[in-house]
């Protein structure tokens, strides 16, 4: 059961053990004898005739417009617009409302979230560069006129050496983007009903579950380890060009299962943080939600990551050719394969573009994030009028039934 009204999970909605509401006639006003009949003065027999034609007697009022005479609309009204508390409507999202609605909750908090969000893309990025500094090793040089083994196993050495490079600072964005993801989700239940929040009450309503959200982050990267090991795994213990070959057949294979459950694993952090659901029991509920909408859901999350990536090329090239002028260092090095060493300044300008990418890119991904989970819950489940109820919208009680 969760706590936060409008977000419990089917199985522990409010209606649960209560009656179906049936539409029943209503009692009469004035609490005298039984509903349903006649009044005991009716119209004599055969006296009724069909109404005349409007204006067919002196006399007669002309009609009232739009019922039989006089100007008419063309054709019916439309559905009345649904119901906005909050940063969106309470009906099923198209791709743009839900992009459009992460940027409106934003700018809407955006000290509560631009700001918690510049706080950590600063501290993380101090972090990596003093790691790049001082602890990681010096790129691997890598001669260009190498062939035969000596160039493989320059290679062997250089893509060792990156990741040793990158796991770092990989494992230091993964615990940014994690704590960036439990505020801007609760900023977004929040945004979604029309309620202020301020960081203290978003930090202190996400904070017991960010042991669950860290296990969730860890986990799903091992399930995916384990199914390119699988899958990579036979074809290297064979070896020989048949190895290779099954090796390449099981690398493709294990990059589809990994596509396919990235995407149906996707929604797994909202329903853990607003369901108060368990590791394992948010995985199966993103699957649930994702199921039958697998494309869809593909589809919203590609447009993400391309728009933030042109983001981050947009904001990362010009800083990075600032921070070569400031720097000093030679384009040649990048040419003939020498790793370049870079200095402070390099590393200091490098370092806001990449405050300036974090600090929008968390908060914008963990929004859509967010509103896909809500979009999927309000076509499936009807969340629309939970979070109506919650929202204290009028004509919204308790015995409205579900759609």
């Amino acid at each position: 059961m969760n706590d936060s009204p409008g977000w419990a999970s089917p199985g522990s909605a409010p209606s649960d053990g209560k009656e179906t509401a049936i539409p029943r006639p209503s009692e009469p006003q004035d609490g005298s004898g039984p509903t349903g009949q006649w009044s005991p003065e009716q119209p004599p027999p055969g006296q009724w005739s069909p109404p005349s034609n409007p204006g067919s007697g002196p006399g007669t009022r002309p009609p009232a417009p739009g019922w039989g005479g006089g100007p008419r609309r063309q054709g019916w009204a439309g559905p009345p617009p649904a119901a906005k508390p909050g940063v969106i409507p309470l009906r099923p999202l198209s791709l743009g409302e839900i992009l459009d609605g992460s940027v409106s909750a934003l700018r809407a908090h955006w000290r509560t979230a631009l700001g918690f969000s510049l706080a950590v893309s600063v501290i993380t990025q101090i972090a990596v560069i003093l790691m790049q500094r001082y602890l990681l090793p010096e790129p691997t040089s890598v001669d260009p006129n190498a062939t035969g083994a000596e160039a493989l196993r320059q290679a062997t050495d250089s893509a060792r050496s990156t990741l040793i490079s990158l796991a770092p600072a990989t494992l230091v964005t993964m615990i940014a983007t994690l704590f960036t993801a439990s505020i801007i989700t609760v900023v977004i239940s929040r945004s979604v009903l029309g309620r202020p929040t301020t960081l203290s009450d978003a930090w202190a309503e996400a904070r017991p579950r960010i042991l669950p959200l860290l296990g969730l982050t860890v986990l799903v990267p091992l399930i995916m380890a384990a199914i390119m090991a699988v899958g990579i795994g036979p074809g290297l213990l064979l070896g020989s060009g048949a190895g290779a070959a099954l090796a390449f057949l099981g690398f493709a294979a294990a990059c589809v299962a990994m596509l396919w459950l990235n995407v149906s694993f996707a929604l797994a952090a909202p329903a853990l943080m607003l369901e108060r659901q368990s590791i394992v029991a948010a995985l199966r509920r993103s699957a649930k939600l994702v199921r039958g909408a697998w494309w869809r859901t593909f589809g919203v999350l590609a447009l993400t990551w391309l728009l933030t990536f042109l983001l981050t090329f947009l904001v990362s090239i010009p800083f990075g050719i600032i921070a070569v002028i400031v720097d000093g260092t030679d384009v040649s090095e990048f040419l003939n394969g020498t790793a370049p060493s870079f200095g402070w300044s390099f590393l200091i300008v490098t370092g806001i573009g990449e405050v300036i990418v974090s600090t929008l890119i968390y908060p914008f991904v963990a929004g859509v994030m967010a509103l896909l989970y809500v979009d999927q819950r309000i076509r499936r489940e009807a969340l629309d009028l939970d979070l109506a109820r919650a929202a204290g919208l009028p004509g919204y009680g308790a015995d409205t039934p579900r759609s």
